[in-house]
């Protein structure tokens, strides 16, 4: 196991962390946003009111890219166990 091998497979697993990460991330940041300026244009200082719609957004993104995050993960999966065999050299 060369160091070179090592690297490549901690960027990968840190790119494939972060791509699935992504979506749901940004979904709740949108929302967070949004309610954040309904907040301050309303005067509504209430700090629970951001939770429940952020929850919601990050579950409808789930189910929105919950299909592309499993082939992306099964993908991954695959290419870490085909290095295996490099690996043991």
């Amino acid at each position: 196991m060369t160091p070179e091998l090592v690297v490549q497979l901690a960027r990968r697993s840190f790119e494939a962390t972060l791509l699935l990460a992504a979506p749901l991330l940004i979904f709740s940041l949108v929302v967070g946003l949004a309610i954040s300026i309904f907040q301050a244009v309303t005067s509504i200082n209430e700090a629970t009111l951001a939770f429940a719609p952020k929850i919601v957004a990050v579950m409808i993104a789930m189910v929105i890219f919950f299909p592309w995050m499993m082939s992306y993960m099964s993908d991954f999966t695959r290419e870490i166990y085909a290095l295996i065999a490099v690996m043991r050299r």
